[in-house]
């Protein structure tokens, strides 16, 4: 790639607010088709990008064995350039599961609010997260609420629904 050639981008979707799907009945929910695309291509972005959907789970319900199902995955990519849509519960979880793959920028992302709905933070915490993959030398990182931080000094303050440096 040239100073001047956009990348190659592969999202990995696992789910999470961003993909949420929820159902009036019973103010039930269930997680949908990957929004990341959707968000993308109504952005008019001009570089390609491959969305996988590897899990479809809130970041709670995720294991030991589906951590290791996204650092295969990531380690599979041809891409360089990584975004990983996830849960904002345990997204510094599967973040640290990640943090020695060599020669990638990896970025997670994820949303307080569901992609589908008219107010979100999901189009603003993907676009954040795509200016970090752009910029950031290899290494893991979370773009939550406008910031870019390391993966590993970054925590979820549940209290003030935001993500902030540890």
């Amino acid at each position: 790639m040239s100073a001047l050639e956009p990348p190659r981008i592969r999202v990995i979707a696992t789910g999470g607010t961003i993909d949420k799907v929820y159902f009036d009945a019973k103010s039930d929910y269930e997680i949908g088709e990957p929004q990341a695309g959707a968000i993308l291509h109504e952005a008019g972005v001009t570089f390609d990008f491959t969305v996988e959907s590897v899990l479809r789970k809130d970041s709670l319900q995720l294991t030991d064995a589906d951590r290791a199902l996204v650092r295969e995955r990531v380690i599979a990519a041809t891409e360089r350039h990584i975004l990983i849509t996830h849960g904002t519960d345990t997204m510094t979880d599967t973040a640290a599961v990640l943090a020695d793959i060599p020669d990638k920028v990896i970025v997670f992302t994820g949303s307080m609010l569901p992609a589908r709905f008219r107010q979100n933070d999901a189009v603003f915490n993907v676009g954040c997260a795509i200016g970090g993959l752009l910029v950031q030398r290899p290494g893991v990182y979370i773009a939550m609420n406008g910031q870019l931080f390391p993966a590993d000094r970054v925590r979820k303050n549940r209290e003030k629904l935001r993500f902030e440096e540890r």
